[in-house]
């Protein structure tokens, strides 16, 4: 992380004059637990925002089955993702029904967010989650045609991603106020709910019982989730690092925190504690000429910031992260999730896609995220990012490639499973690390009393990438 702690009592904050001096009062040494809390706290969070999202996507073998009218049966979350047929696009139209409201809402958000109250905002948001979350649980035991069942899901879908826009912004713009510790466990959270969905799928996969059964134990996993992350948020007003931080302005919490990693420096050099990844991070924010340029040139003046100024200072690193997604989409779940084994039917041939594409995936894409905790490369001021991001647009065609049994139009160039793999493996490990890097570089791009709209304008571009990930999802499947 950008700071690591063992433990409070080492920090060397001084308790007499700490409201002075902008540290955190004398009685957080007492309690040395608080900063570990507040971080598993949103670590939970961050789990709760996608964990929506993943249990749809990783459920494509359950709605094929139930939109094919083969409710019921034991081979409803068993079967590959391409039998029964794709009659309805489903993996299309989830992924873009997921992404427009996430767009419509994040973009909504990103102008009213001081009109509604935070606690209305995140706490709402989850409790709405949570009731559509149960009803889509509840579906599993109601028998209904093909038509209807689509509907509802899909009506359930773009409610319960609206309700999440909502929610992953306020959360976002509430981690500007905070250390950037918890913006990298925040996003480890997010990581982190792809792992949770996939490994669900498979205990459903392999546990034996009926398909309902198994079903109905799936869409009950995220409800307990959601559960969790509303004790947590609930939990946050009482520890006492994370109400000092929520209580105090951005620029003062900021402030703050460059002040803490000044005298965490000092303190390892005195120590002669050797250099480390999060050190040359510590040193990389406390750079004197990024400090001087953080500096504004006129007094500041009170009142909202400028969206505009602010988007003018990100756009780049915005930009980069709206083709990361875009990217990301286009392929995953509408092309991955058809790619089957080359080999003979068997254990390994039903298994492969939930392990090969949604879990495979989702562990590099965690991993990918961690690796800003040690290292951000490259920087805020590099023109080498851009080039990064644009690389991965080879893996559009890579993924097409591969061993898609229905196709019309494209040749079949890497027909082993160890093709798909290689390819996965990459294009999830950097997903995640550069979806990480940009949302931690744009709050470094401006002022501190602007981090918290620069936070939220990321998650309005993040929302934009999926979206036109999604849209394009259409025109490559129909390409093949």
């Amino acid at each position: 992380m950008g700071v690591v702690v063992r433990s409070l009592e080492e920090l060397p904050w001084e308790v007499g004059g700490a409201a002075e001096a902008g540290r955190p009062p004398g009685d957080l040494l007492n309690d040395p637990h608080s900063y570990h809390l507040v971080g598993i706290s949103f670590f939970i969070l961050g789990l709760g925002t996608l964990l929506p999202w993943n249990f749809f996507i990783t459920a494509i073998p359950y709605f094929q089955g139930r939109l094919a009218g083969a409710n019921g049966t034991t081979e409803t979350l068993g079967t590959n993702h391409t039998s029964p047929a794709d009659t309805f696009n489903f993996n299309n139209w989830v992924t873009l029904l997921s992404q427009l409201p996430l767009l419509f809402f994040t973009l909504l958000n990103s102008f009213l967010y001081q009109c509604i109250p935070e606690t209305v905002r995140i706490l709402g948001s989850l409790l709405a989650i949570l009731l559509l979350f149960t009803l889509t649980a509840v579906l599993v035991k109601v028998d209904m045609s093909p038509g209807p069942f689509f509907s509802i899901t899909m009506a359930s879908v773009w409610f319960i991603n609206s309700f999440c826009a909502v929610l992953q912004g306020s959360l976002f713009g509430q981690l500007g106020t905070m250390p950037s510790t918890y913006s990298t466990l925040f996003l480890s959270g997010q990581g982190l709910a792809g792992i949770f969905a996939a490994l669900a799928m498979l205990m459903s996969m392999a546990s034996g019982v009926d398909a309902q059964t198994s079903a109905l134990g799936y869409f009950i996993t995220p409800c307990v989730g959601i559960l969790m992350s509303i004790v947590c948020y609930l939990s946050l007003p009482h520890l006492k690092f994370a109400r000092y931080y929520l209580a105090k302005k951005p620029s003062k919490a900021q402030g703050q925190e460059l002040e803490t990693k000044a005298e965490l420096l000092k303190s390892d050099e005195k120590n002669r504690i050797p250099n480390s990844p999060q050190k040359a991070a510590l040193t990389l924010d406390l750079d004197p000429e990024k400090e001087t340029e953080m500096e504004p040139e006129e007094p500041q003046k009170p009142g909202k910031p400028s969206v505009f100024i602010v988007f003018q200072k990100i756009w780049l690193t915005a930009l980069c992260l709206v083709l990361v997604f875009t990217v990301t989409l286009s392929v995953f779940p509408a092309i991955t999730a058809m790619v089957t084994s080359s080999t003979s039917p068997g254990k390994w041939s039903q298994f492969f896609n939930p392990i090969c594409c949604f879990l495979l995936f989702n562990v590099m894409d965690c991993l990918g995220r961690s690796l800003t905790s040690y290292f951000l490369w490259p920087d805020e001021d590099s023109r080498l990012l851009p080039l990064l991001v644009c690389l991965r647009v080879l893996f559009v065609p890579l993924f097409m490639l591969c061993h898609v049994p229905e196709r019309s139009r494209l040749p079949i160039l890497f027909p082993q499973d160890a093709y798909f793999i290689t390819f996965m493996l990459l294009f999830a490990v950097s997903n995640g690390y550069l979806v990480s890097l940009t949302m931690c570089l744009a709050p470094r791009q401006v002022l501190p009393h602007e981090r918290e709209v620069a936070g939220t304008l990321m998650t309005f571009f993040l929302a934009l990438g999926l979206s036109c990930g999604a849209s394009l999802s259409f025109l490559f499947k129909a390409l093949l």
